[in-house]
């Protein structure tokens, strides 16, 4: 995993939480962050999956979770799971004291419904 194209460990991560989300005021379940370029985005599980979508337009391949105490990898590319790889510039996930979903204040009461 640590020689797989598509992965800096130098880039730091985007900041808290989902780009595009925190443009447009929505709202994530989990995030996302790219290996290459440190885009944080949002889960398939959200409703707006701006980290697949960071994929499509970007080519970027591998996305790590930016979940506090998670470690795993994804590549689009080769629809591979790592259950580790390369340490990356911190910080390793959101601030703790985010909730999940997030971020607080734009949470629909409703949101269990959005899941798959």
């Amino acid at each position: 995993m640590n020689d797989v194209d598509g992965i800096d460990p130098s880039v730091p991560p985007s900041g808290p939480g989902c780009v595009e989300c925190e443009e447009a005021g929505g709202w994530w379940f989990h995030l996302r962050r790219c290996a290459q370029c440190g885009h944080i985005g949002c889960c398939d599980d959200s409703p707006a999956k701006h980290a697949t979508a960071h994929y499509r337009a970007t080519g970027h391949p591998v996305i790590r979770s930016f979940e506090p105490g998670e470690g795993w990898f994804w590549n689009y590319a080769t629809e591979e799971l790592y259950a580790s790889g390369p340490d990356l510039a911190p910080p390793a996930g959101h601030p703790a004291d985010q909730p999940v979903p997030g971020p607080a204040g734009r949470v629909p009461a409703d949101w269990a419904r959005t899941l798959r």
